[in-house]
């Protein structure tokens, strides 16, 4: 036996075969389109996959605020400890009883007279992003390292009012 291959031909009307595929008339049918079931596993589907969207948002949102917080206790520590150091090189007078360090926060912005010019040390008191006002738990030389309440010498160090706790377990507090 033996089989002969054929090339079958197909005839194509003349006026579709300018024509682009997808210009051809397609037929309607009355099934066409979605069910109101698949709109609502498609809605399902979208809803489950936000609501895991959000606790992620949420740990973003938490973490950039943390690493806002860190900046700015770095920003007006560097700055207490370079009003110290112009204090300790004898640049401007200072109180007996308040060691070299500013006398609040402020001073830092306003600044100091250091040669007949004004010496700023920080632009502005920057917001703490856990309580959202600019409100810091001061520290002075002479508190305990542990005390929350500022005996108002001088600033020796500053710390979130906040009572949250970080990512990592630790209190803002304690930064």
């Amino acid at each position: 036996m033996r089989f002969e291959a054929r090339s079958t031909r197909y005839e194509v009307p003349a006026g579709f075969r300018s024509r682009p595929s997808s210009l051809l008339p397609r037929p309607l049918h009355p099934e066409a389109g979605l069910t109101l079931i698949e709109l609502i596993v498609t809605i399902t589907i979208i809803a489950i996959l936000a609501s895991a969207a959000v606790p992620i948002a949420r740990f973003q949102v938490r973490r950039e605020k943390e690493r806002i917080l860190r900046r700015d206790l770095w920003e007006i520590r560097d700055a207490i400890d370079k009003y110290k150091d112009a204090a300790d090189r004898g640049a401007f007078q200072i109180k007996l009883d308040s060691l070299g360090y500013p006398p609040d926060l402020q001073t830092l912005v306003d600044g100091v007279d250091i040669q007949d010019k004004k010496v700023r040390f920080l632009r502005r008191v920057p917001v703490d992003p856990m309580t959202g006002n600019a409100d810091w738990g001061l520290r002075a030389n002479q508190d305990d390292p542990d005390s929350d309440s500022w005996g108002g010498q001088n600033v020796f160090d500053v710390y979130s009012k906040s009572y949250g706790t970080a990512i990592d377990g630790t209190k803002y507090s304690t930064w």
